[in-house]
């Protein structure tokens, strides 16, 4: 893929494997929405999961976005987590995208936002190190 393919690739409506290096020293491995922007990906996640545990101790990320089925292509992102913690600003407003991007209404979309928009979640900020396709 060139780099145009890429980014039309990871802007596209597709599911992401998360992966954390586990205090085990065994990967954990969640799929995730998420929302590629600006070279970043963004993903919402309650602040409570293992992967976010993972990631306060580790920030080192990989997530791999496959085409889904019938196509074998893929593209994997390494790099570093930033967490944006509950309450800030940026952090609710791209949870609120993630959000949209996988709902095929925007009525929907805001019903199921409102439905979790109490628990705590934070935004894990992506910035690839590693494109590799």
């Amino acid at each position: 893929m060139t780099s145009a393919e890429i980014e039309e690739f990871l802007a596209a409506d597709r599911n992401a494997v998360l992966a954390t290096n586990g205090a085990n020293g065994i990967p954990q491995l969640t799929p995730v929405w998420y929302l590629y922007e600006d070279g970043l990906l963004y993903v919402s996640a309650q602040a409570d999961t293992v992967k976010v545990r993972n990631l306060r101790r580790d920030p080192a990320i990989a997530l791999c976005i496959d085409g889904g089925r019938g196509d074998a292509s893929y593209v994997t992102v390494r790099g570093r987590a930033e967490l944006i913690e509950p309450g800030q600003p940026r952090q609710e407003e791209m949870r609120r995208r993630i959000i949209h991007k996988y709902h095929s209404s925007a009525e929907a979309a805001d019903a199921y936002y409102a439905s979790v928009r109490g628990s705590r979640a934070v935004l894990i900020v992506v910035q690839p190190e590693k494109i590799v396709r």
